[in-house]
């Protein structure tokens, strides 16, 4: 099955996780661990926007960074541009915070309500290059129905 193939699969489940659900954090939740199950993603999860910082949301994967400032590593500059950043070798991107020393290649994708982006979703690859416009086409079509 292709990558696109997945996505089509899975986009109808995650549409029913959360349709009709009013609490984001329960949303994240189930996004979280749905794209980690169907994928095996290293790092799958949510960081949510407080204040000048981004705080760590519902994710799946192993222990991350908790607090990460507005145009810090790669999800703090997806923040501050607005717009989807994928890295195919993390190592290679200026100001990379490395939550994890397994973590090779990211994508980051900011979730807007109102025009203001209130949340990024991250996902980590122990692979380089894992991610790619597919990931970004569908990553943000999930990302606008949370």
């Amino acid at each position: 099955m292709t990558k696109d193939e997945k996505y089509k699969a899975l986009f109808p489940q995650i549409e029913s996780l959360v349709s009709g659900e009013q609490d984001m954090i329960a949303k994240m939740a189930n996004v979280a661990a749905a794209l980690h199950e169907a994928f095996g993603f290293w790092w799958t999860g949510f960081y949510r926007v407080e204040g000048e910082k981004l705080v760590l949301g519902p994710f799946q994967g192993p222990i991350a960074c908790t607090r990460i400032p507005f145009g810090r590593g790669v999800c703090g500059t997806a923040w501050k541009q607005a717009q989807t950043i994928i890295v195919p070798n993390v190592h290679e991107f200026a100001g990379h915070i490395a939550c994890s020393t397994a973590s090779n290649s990211e994508i980051v994708v900011p979730i807007f309500r109102n025009k203001q982006i209130i949340a990024v979703l991250d996902i980590d690859s122990v692979d380089y290059g894992t991610f790619d416009e597919t990931d970004k086409q569908w990553l943000e079509k999930i990302t606008q129905i949370i």
